[in-house]
C-alpha cells in the first residue's frame, strides 16, 4: 500500500485524502507508539436507540399512582436532594481528570437517565407487582443508579460509550437481584437493615473494581492526572454531594421519624469526617491534598448509612471520624487497586462501606431495641462482597471483549491509513477527544493521530 501524501507545517503534519483527513500533532521524542483518537463507530448510537425504544414499550403498560398530600412535600424534597446528588454531585466529582470533564458530567447524565428507567422496570418485575410509578418508586430508582455511578468511578476514562451502556444494562439487574431477592430490601422483615445505603456503596465499589481488574491495568498516560481548574470543579462536586447526602440517607428510611434521625446523624457524620480529613491530610504531607479532600470528606456519609436511623449523635460523629480517617490514610498509603481504580472508589466507597457494614453488625450489642440481627448483617456484608466481585468480574470480561472488538477495528483502520503496523498504535485513554467534539484547548497527549 502506498503511504499517503504528507504535507507538514511547524507542528502539524496533514495526510492527503481530504475525505478521510488525519493529523499527527508533534511527535514525542523516544515514543514507542503513536496515540490516536478513532472515529467512533455507530454501535453506540444504535444500541442506545434500541434500549430507549424498549423502555418506551415497557412504559406502555405503566400507570401513575397518586400520593397522599401529607407525604408529597417530604418526598418531593427528598427526591430533589437525591437527584441533585446523582446528576450534579457525582458528575462534577469525577471532573478531576484534566481532559475528561465532558465525559465525567455527560456520561453521568447518560448513566442516570438510562439507569433510572431500567431500575423502574427491573424492580417491578422482580417484585412481581403491577408496573406503577409514584414518587417513592422514582426515588428508589434514583437510589438504585448510585452503585452504577460508583462503579463508573473505577472505570472512567477507560471505557467507551458503548461499554458504558452495557455496564448499566448488566450491573443494574445484578444489584436489583442482590437487593430484592437476597437482602429482601423493602420487605416488612428485611434480611439486612441498610436504609441509608452502606451496602449499596460496597456493591458499587467492588463491582466496578472487579470489572476494572478484568480490563487490566490502566495506562500511564499524562492525561490520568488533574489540573488546577479540574480540581476546583471536582471540589464543587464534593460540596453538592455533601449537601445532598443527608437526603440520600433519609430517603431509604421507612418512617418520617426515622428519616429525621437519619438526616441529623448523617450531617454529624459528614461534619466529623470532613474535619478529620483536613487535619490528617495536612499532617501527612504538610499540605492539603485536593483528591483526598474531594473524596475522604464524604466517607462519613458512606459509613453511617446502614445505622443512621438507630444510633445517637455520639456514635454518628465517632463513626464519621473513623471513616474520614480511614479514607484519608487510604488515599495516601493504600496500594490496593491503585493501578485500576481511576477515582479511588475503594477508599471513598469500599473501605468506609465495609466499616459501616461491620458497625451495623455490632449495633445489636449497643442498641438491642434496633431490631438488627448481628448474624444477618454479617451475612449481608459477605453476600454483597461476593456477588459484587463475581458479577463485576463477569461484566468486566464482557466489556473487555467489546473493547477488543472496537479497538481492533479502529487499529486496523488507522494502520491501513498510515501504512504502519497496528502494534505501533494505541488507543488514548482519559481523553474527551475520543468521543466528543472538543474545543481546541482540550488537553491532549502528544503525539495524537485523529481519524
Amino acid at each position: 500500500m502506498e503511504p499517503p501524501d504528507v504535507s507538514c507545517g511547524l507542528d502539524e503534519c496533514s495526510y492527503g485524502d481530504t475525505a478521510r483527513s488525519l493529523t499527527v500533532r508533534d511527535r514525542v521524542p523516544n515514543s514507542g507508539a503513536e496515540l490516536f483518537a478513532p472515529q467512533p463507530g455507530k454501535s453506540f448510537g444504535v444500541l442506545t436507540a434500541v434500549v430507549q425504544l424498549a423502555f418506551i414499550a415497557a412504559f406502555h403498560k405503566c400507570k401513575l399512582q397518586e400520593e397522599a398530600d401529607a407525604a408529597l412535600g417530604t418526598d418531593t424534597s427528598l427526591y430533589l436532594g437525591v437527584a441533585l446528588m446523582i446528576f450534579v454531585g457525582f458528575g462534577y466529582l469525577k471532573t478531576f481528570l484534566k481532559a475528561y470533564g465532558l465525559g465525567a458530567v455527560g456520561f453521568t447524565l447518560l448513566i442516570s437517565c438510562v439507569g433510572i428507567q431500567w431500575a423502574l422496570i427491573l424492580e417491578s418485575c422482580l417484585r412481581q407487582a403491577d408496573f406503577t410509578i409514584d414518587l417513592p418508586a422514582l426515588l428508589r430508582a434514583n437510589i438504585d443508579v448510585v452503585p452504577v455511578l460508583v462503579s463508573f468511578g473505577a472505570l472512567i476514562g477507560r471505557v467507551s460509550p458503548l461499554q458504558i451502556i452495557l455496564l448499566v444494562m448488566i450491573e443494574l439487574p445484578c444489584f436489583t437481584v442482590h437487593k430484592v431477592c437476597l437482602l429482601r430490601q423493602g420487605d416488612a422483615r428485611p434480611l439486612v437493615h441498610d436504609g441509608g445505603g452502606t451496602f449499596l456503596h460496597v456493591f458499587g465499589a467492588y463491582f466496578g473494581l472487579a470489572a476494572a481488574s478484568s480490563l487490566g491495568p490502566a495506562g500511564k498516560e499524562k492525561l490520568r492526572s488533574s489540573s488546577y481548574q479540574s480540581d476546583i470543579l471536582a471540589l464543587i462536586g464534593t460540596v453538592f454531594l455533601w449537601m445532598s447526602w443527608p437526603s440520600f440517607v433519609a430517603a431509604g428510611q421507612a418512617t418520617r421519624a426515622a428519616q429525621l434521625q437519619a438526616l441529623l446523624n448523617t450531617v454529624l457524620a459528614l461534619l466529623s469526617s470532613t474535619v478529620m480529613t483536613f487535619g490528617l491530610s495536612q499532617l501527612q504531607d504538610g499540605r492539603l491534598d485536593p483528591q483526598t479532600v474531594q473524596n475522604a470528606t464524604l466517607a462519613g456519609g458512606v459509613a453511617i448509612g446502614a445505622t443512621a436511623s438507630v444510633v445517637g449523635p455520639f456514635a454518628a460523629a465517632t463513626l464519621g471520624m473513623i471513616a474520614g480517617s480511614l479514607a484519608t490514610v487510604g488515599f495516601a498509603l493504600s496500594p490496593l487497586f491503585r493501578v485500576v481504580d481511576t477515582c479511588g472508589v475503594h477508599n471513598l466507597h469500599g473501605m468506609p462501606g465495609i466499616l459501616g457494614g461491620i458497625y451495623s453488625a455490632l449495633v445489636p450489642w449497643w442498641y438491642p431495641e434496633s431490631g438488627y440481627v448481628s448474624s444477618h448483617q454479617w451475612v449481608g456484608l459477605l453476600l454483597t462482597l461476593a456477588m459484587a466481585g463475581i458479577s463485576g468480574s463477569l461484566c468486566g470480561c464482557i466489556l473487555k471483549a467489546v473493547e477488543r472488538l472496537e479497538g481492533n477495528e479502529a487499529l486496523k483502520r488507522a494502520a491501513e491509513e498510515l501504512d504502519l503496523p497496528a502494534s505501533e498504535l494505541v488507543l488514548e485513554q482519559f481523553s474527551d477527544d475520543l468521543y466528543w467534539s472538543c474545543a481546541e484547548d482540550v488537553p491532549r497527549s502528544l503525539p495524537l493521530i485523529q481519524l
